[in-house]
């Protein structure tokens, strides 16, 4: 679980989406092919953060879960219920992902509490997250492109809060997140043409 940026955070404005929202799927789809043009072709991978120990924090694995049971062909999932990326293996992990792939485009997934009119949905923004810093845990940054769930609200007793969020929400949350990269996996928009050395130096096709 991540913190996200306070009413006078320098972070760049991100896009807001609710899972609620009919088109969800369709925007989480349209805003990271935006995205996903800076990748080139460089191997994508998504890092879903969180543990199946605390029902808010969870979010990550469960998104995890559900895009691994797919047969992903263009996506690296990384992070489930079964073998969840949390605080004490997050290290560990990233350096398993860069020695698997190289200069990896990452993707990462993280639950975090915010205010309450943001509750239920996803903020999506370039740039790495911060896990752990919603609970004061020093953790390597993570991603190209950060995507938190807002699960629950933030100011007090936030393991607490995080650990009596509705599973409900979570769930919902999870299920549309997933749609939405599995919809994304299969677009094409989002690739760039591999170029050659000479096209890449000219900037020819």
């Amino acid at each position: 679980m991540n913190r996200k940026g306070g009413l006078f955070s320098q972070e760049p404005i991100n896009e807001y989406i609710s899972h609620s929202d009919p088109l969800a799927v369709k925007q989480i789809e349209k805003v990271l092919s935006i995205h996903l043009k800076q990748a080139a072709d460089r191997p994508v991978a998504i890092v879903c953060i969180g543990t199946d120990r605390s029902t808010g924090d969870s979010l990550g694995p469960l998104v995890g879960m559900k895009l691994a049971e797919k047969r992903l062909t263009r996506f690296h999932v990384y992070g489930t219920l079964a073998d969840p990326v949390h605080a004490v293996n997050l290290t560990e992990k990233l350096k398993t992902i860069h020695q698997d792939h190289q200069n990896p485009f990452i993707i990462a997934i993280d639950a975090c509490l915010g205010r309450t009119k943001s509750v239920g949905s996803f903020q999506i923004g370039k740039g790495p997250l911060k896990p752990g810093a919603g609970v004061q845990k020093n953790l390597p940054e993570v991603g190209d492109v950060h995507i938190n769930g807002i699960v629950n609200v933030s100011g007090f007793m936030e393991y607490f809060v995080l650990q009596n969020t509705r599973l409900n929400l979570v769930m919902s949350m999870s299920n549309v997140l997933a749609e939405g990269l599995l919809h994304l996996e299969k677009a094409a928009g989002w690739l760039r043409p591999h170029l050659s050395p000479i096209q890449k130096i000219t900037g020819r096709m």
